[in-house]
């Protein structure tokens, strides 16, 4: 039987632009251009590798967000998964990493699954609970937080490096687990990638089709809300050291002055 592996990626802003809220203070994603998150491609790269090193596996890397969206599948599908879906819905916007995991979860159960690999984190919201959220809502055991991950024999085993210690964890299939930026690079997408990205199958799935109320997500239906933002302060002139012999001194006096050192 083949090896289900979904793996689940964000659409983000591009961390590089220029970032701001909008009126009802969700992330304006109008005004700066989006991309896969790059903690994404890490889970992307894992889910190939254990489908090369499987007798029989396939890729499925879902997604929840805007029309636009669809660029980070695409990026995916270059990369070398097989399918994609992509979940849709105005009802969405606004939804919180609690409405995010149920209908990751959802979407999950109707595509069918044996692993779910994630990211550690989106870059945009950093909060690395989604994965964990996920496994609570299907019921399965999580490992999360991995430098190196495989499947043999119906299991999952990784390594989880920590400040003072490495674990080694493993779980009963089907499992959902999250790999880290130290997982091993995310392979670049070669020409023949992306043509044949293009050939790929899409689907494309709304709240509905998920059986999900439109007031179990959204801005109605979050848990967390941002409540005030402010303008980042602009950047004020740096401070300029001329060595005239006494350099060494005045950069370590500034630097304790900073609290650097």
């Amino acid at each position: 039987m083949s090896l289900r592996i979904v793996v689940t990626v964000k659409y983000v802003p591009d961390a590089t632009g220029d970032r701001h809220f909008a009126d009802d203070l969700t992330v304006d994603r109008d005004d700066v251009d989006g991309l896969l998150s790059e903690l994404d491609e890490y889970a992307v790269e894992q889910a190939l590798q254990i489908a090369d090193e499987a007798d029989d596996a396939e890729v499925t890397v879902l997604t929840v967000g805007p029309e636009d969206a669809k660029d980070a599948l695409r990026k995916a599908l270059s990369m070398g998964a097989d399918k994609a879906i992509h979940v849709e819905d105005d009802d969405l916007h606004g939804t919180d990493a609690l409405g995010t995991s149920l209908v990751l979860a959802k979407a999950i159960e109707k595509a069918g699954y044996d692993l779910v690999i994630s990211g550690m984190a989106s870059t945009d919201g950093t909060m690395g609970v989604v994965p964990a959220l996920v496994a609570e809502r299907l019921g399965v055991p999580q490992v999360t937080l991995l430098s190196e991950v495989s499947v043999e024999d119906g299991t999952v085993k990784g390594r989880r490096d920590g400040d003072t210690a490495s674990e080694q964890l493993e779980a009963s299939l089907p499992a959902v687990v999250s790999v880290t930026d130290q997982s091993g690079e995310a392979r670049y997408p070669s020409f023949k990638g992306i043509m044949a990205a293009k050939k790929k199958p899409v689907q494309s799935w709304d709240l509905s089709d998920l059986d999900i109320e439109a007031e179990e997500v959204g801005l109605d239906g979050a848990y967390t809300k941002v409540e005030v933002v402010a303008e980042r302060p602009a950047r004020t002139a740096g401070t300029i050291v001329k060595d005239e012999g006494e350099g060494g001194k005045q950069l370590a006096e500034f630097l304790a002055g900073q609290k650097f050192i």
